[in-house]
């Protein structure tokens, strides 16, 4: 049976039109189509040319939105003496060692990253079937697996996130909300496209960019000039 699209979504598709905008026309139509009664994420979708099933095609790595997310973010942090204190003096949400592995291993799942000290590695991959499918394993790649535990809080509370090509070799993240101002969205878009390109896979071959559409959580999808989004420097009116 085909889903009902709610008379609210509707009128939110009528204004967009079936062909690529520049980015900052399409951002503030974004804005224009975040009409739920709660304010919205502003989403990014990047189908690139990869096919993550080789490792040498495979994207994972981690952007810092220099406008933030406009999400507060719980940050618990996995480590051993001294480094508990150092974390929570830091503005760690949570802060433990094998208490900590216990109460999640046991369901807690009171926070949206989670960062790890090299040394207590061998014992939070215990987590992997809990933390996997959740996307909260720390890693390297990702910056969650380190000693430098005030930078790396410092870094997710101000705005950096971890993501990764799916099967299908998609992007998907969020890179602001519906009520920051047109111009900061851009600057954050235009973050996520330099880290993109600057982490292209190895493997990648031919064209790598395949299309780029962006949409509040309730709007509809609504695609961006991908080679104007990639001349654009940062300050420029798009």
């Amino acid at each position: 049976m085909a889903k009902k699209v709610s008379r609210r979504l509707q009128e939110a598709q009528k204004k967009v039109e079936l062909r690529a905008y520049p980015p900052l026309e399409a951002l503030q139509l974004l804005k224009e189509t975040a009409t739920a009664k709660f304010v919205e994420a502003a989403e990014a979708h990047v189908r690139l040319g990869i096919d993550p099933k080789y490792a040498d095609q495979q994207l994972r790595t981690t952007v810092t939105l220099p406008k933030g997310t406009g999400q507060v973010v719980r940050v618990a942090v996995i480590a051993r003496g001294e480094k508990v204190a150092e974390a929570t003096a830091n503005g760690a949400d949570i802060a433990g060692s094998e208490d900590l592995i216990d109460s999640i291993s046991k369901g807690m799942m009171d926070f949206d990253k989670l960062v790890a000290t090299p040394d207590m590695m061998p014992q939070v991959a215990k987590l992997g079937k809990l933390l996997g499918p959740r996307g909260l394993m720390p890693s390297p790649k990702g910056g969650t697996v380190t000693f430098d535990l005030a930078t790396a809080i410092a870094e997710f509370k101000g705005g950096k996130l971890e993501f990764r090509a799916d099967r299908a070799g998609i992007v998907h993240i969020l890179f602001g909300k519906s009520n920051f101002n047109a111009e900061d969205l851009l600057f954050n878009l235009k973050a996520l496209q330099e880290t993109i390109d600057r982490n292209r896979p190895s493997g990648a071959k031919g064209r790598y960019w395949r299309s780029l559409y962006i949409s509040a959580t309730m709007g509809p999808a609504i695609e961006v000039d991908i080679p104007a989004l990639r001349d654009l420097k940062l300050g420029e009116a798009a």
